[in-house]
């Protein structure tokens, strides 16, 4: 069942590891089919360096492992909460890579300082605020879902334009139209991440809005004209 999309899911996973996103197995990559409502995400706890497609597992839109023998990624209840109300996206990706967690940890989102960040993303990457002790003592990787998503709404951020997070004292989410998509945003999100540490540390303002929304709308605006027909 869906085995084209467990590789590609399987591949995203290892990429965690080759961008030095990951220690351990502290990581997870899902993608899912539109079509069936089935998503497909790593298992909890195994090695990196152990993975196979096959070990990937499949799960409902509803939570319901459908195909898999071993138990899914921890935070599969985020990650279906993302698919849920986030309905364009097709892949999701959690690290805790260094400076990402750095900012997270001090409870604060990434601004644009410059045309990097603004390349990937149009806007700051925001960071949520605290899960409450009750939305942490039950159901807490939902809850750290239903908080993403919320934060979005409530500030009408575009997930699509914004395809990354912070949550608060714990770490980054990323998302793309797939699985491959997904983990490369992780990686540039580390990397804006450092820039933006970086930049601070010498005083930097923001970029102005005019060169931020140049560089957002050339790559991805209606008349993008980055890279190749």
């Amino acid at each position: 069942m869906l085995e084209k999309l467990k590789e590609e899911v399987y591949k995203a996973n290892l990429d965690l590891v080759s961008y030095k996103l990951v220690l351990f197995t502290w990581g997870n990559v899902s993608g899912i089919d539109r079509e069936s409502g089935l998503m497909v995400i790593k298992p909890s706890g195994v090695d990196y360096g152990k993975l196979t497609p096959a070990d990937m597992v499949v799960m409902s839109l509803d939570g319901k492992k459908v195909e898999g023998e071993l138990n899914p990624s921890s935070d599969t209840p985020t990650h279906l909460e993302l698919y849920r109300r986030f309905p364009e996206i097709g892949g999701v990706a959690h690290t805790h890579s260094t400076f990402a967690v750095a900012f997270a940890q001090a409870g604060s989102e990434i601004q644009p300082y410059g045309t990097t960040h603004a390349d990937f993303a149009y806007g700051a990457i925001p960071c949520t605020r605290d899960l409450t002790r009750a939305e942490i003592e039950e159901e807490y990787e939902l809850n750290t879902g239903r908080v993403i998503a919320d934060w979005f709404e409530s500030r009408n951020i575009d997930y699509n334009a914004v395809p990354a997070v912070l949550v608060h004292s714990h770490g980054p989410f990323t998302w793309g139209k797939n699985a491959d998509a997904a983990a490369k945003n992780s990686a540039i999100l580390e990397e804006v991440a450092k820039m933006a540490y970086l930049s601070e540390q010498l005083g930097a303002a923001p970029a102005s809005q005019a060169i931020r929304k140049k560089h957002y709308m050339r790559k991805h605006g209606p008349n993008a004209y980055y890279g190749q027909k």
